[in-house]
């Protein structure tokens, strides 16, 4: 028979007043206790200022996921960082890119959009570089003038089994038509001193404006159009080249020119022509 205690009979209201006092750790702690005390610790009205205070760059996600779930995937994304990278086990096709354009003068977002990288476009191809479109957004005048804000690149794993930040930088943008910016941030590097020792490389994004429509007054309206981001070395600041898994036979269509096959070669002969000898081959999937 399951006895209450005078602890487990308080209001939520009560809990919640406490809990705006403790600290992440303890909070996950007291969930623990019951099941009316994880309800009321894993609330969003808790959970939301810590990791806009931790980990602000999570907090512009647009997910339904739980803020006390962000903040876990936050705190083991920054564990995972302070040691040796294992081999990757990820391949592009498991990864989604959630990129977020905030004003900094009234915390506006601007432009939010995600998309998982198989929806990408590659540009150009072989490298690490992708184009991102913004199919709607917030429409702004267009007065030449610039405005600090704050641009989110975002990686989701599928699934919401780890989600990390390659971007988070402040910079300005001018909201006038066909105009470009371009922002960079140096990523850390891997390993227990990350904050010592300097990367190389640099997660890269182009913002690109486009027209909506003409105002009243003649000088018209610009929204976001394009971002495009990619990881670059500074060294020669080119995009850094990607190492594409072997494609098959069956795998051809008219989306690219150029293909990587993993083929085997089932039947082979010589020709003979115009005193010419050339070799023709069968070849077939290596799967098969």
């Amino acid at each position: 028979m399951e006895m209450e205690t005078p602890c487990s009979t308080l209001s939520w209201e009560v809990l919640i007043l406490v809990a705006h006092h403790l600290d992440p750790k303890t909070l996950a702690i007291a969930s623990c206790v019951s099941k009316s005390w994880l309800h009321s610790m894993s609330s969003d009205l808790l959970w939301k200022p810590i990791v806009t205070t931790h980990f602000p760059s999570l907090s512009t996600l647009p997910t339904t996921v739980s803020y006390c779930r962000l903040f876990a995937l936050g705190q083991s994304s920054t564990t995972r960082r302070r040691q040796t990278p294992p081999k990757p086990t990820l391949s592009l096709d498991d990864l989604i890119f959630t990129v977020s354009i905030t004003s900094k003068r009234d915390s506006r977002v601007v432009s939010t959009v995600s998309r998982p990288v198989e929806a990408l476009v590659v540009d150009p191809p072989g490298v690490f570089r992708f184009v991102v479109s913004f199919e709607s957004g917030v429409v702004v005048k267009n007065n030449g003038f610039e405005e600090v804000v704050k641009v989110t690149w975002n990686v989701v794993v599928k699934g919401w089994r780890g989600v990390f930040t390659l971007m988070d930088y402040e910079g300005k943008v001018g909201f006038v038509a066909g105009r470009e910016e371009w922002f960079s941030q140096e990523l850390p590097a891997p390993g227990c001193c990350s904050k010592m020792v300097a990367s190389s490389v640099v997660a890269d994004m182009k913002v690109g404006m486009c027209g909506c429509r003409e105002s009243d007054d003649g000088g018209g309206e610009v929204r976001v159009g394009k971002v495009s981001v990619g990881i670059m070395s500074v060294v020669d600041w080119r995009a850094m080249a990607m190492v594409r898994p072997f494609q098959f036979i069956g795998d051809i269509n008219q989306k690219k020119d150029f293909w990587k096959l993993a083929v085997r070669v089932k039947d082979k002969w010589a020709i003979v022509k115009d005193q010419k000898e050339h070799l023709e081959v069968v070849i077939v999937d290596a799967k098969m």
